[in-house]
């Protein structure tokens, strides 16, 4: 009866872990790009596993040809940059696939990665995040994919 004297709760979007691993603050990424927010804000995953998937359910907007970072557009209008790195992948989706949460995107070996010297963080990045009210990385957990690392308020 009382529900208009409640203050309503901006709605919230959920974005999903792409890796098995450990949630860091985008901010501690070597990649000035990335850690200074030039291109959003986000979450960086430390990964476990080799295997990225589908954070959210979207259209793949673009797959880069050297399989190290794959762009999605969720339905709900997030715009989504997942960077994986650099070499030795395996893609398993085309740019313009429609996609769900889950569905395997790319695979990618992280022991050559390490062996070449590279970093193996995975990065999550919300690219219009002015579009928000906030967007917030949850850092510092151990997730599986699917597991939420990113908070959206409109």
């Amino acid at each position: 009866m009382f529900d208009f004297f409640k203050k309503k709760k901006a709605p919230e979007l959920i974005i999903g872990s792409p890796v098995k691993g450990k949630t860091v603050p985008l901010s501690s990424v070597n990649d000035p790009t990335f850690s200074e927010g030039m291109l959003g804000k986000g979450a960086a995953i430390l990964p476990s596993d080799g295997k990225i998937y589908a954070p959210a359910d979207g259209t793949i907007e673009t797959l880069f040809d050297t399989l190290h970072a794959f762009s999605l557009t969720t339905t709900d209008g997030v715009e989504i940059l997942v960077h994986v790195g650099l070499d030795t992948f395996t893609g398993h989706v085309h740019s313009g696939d429609a996609v769900k949460k889950g569905d395997l995107i790319l695979e990618i070996d992280l022991e050559k990665v390490k062996a070449a010297g590279y970093d193996t963080s995975t990065l999550v990045v919300i690219c219009n995040t002015d579009d928000y009210g906030d967007v917030q990385g949850l850092d510092n957990k151990e997730v599986q994919p699917g597991d939420d690392v990113i908070v959206i308020t409109k």
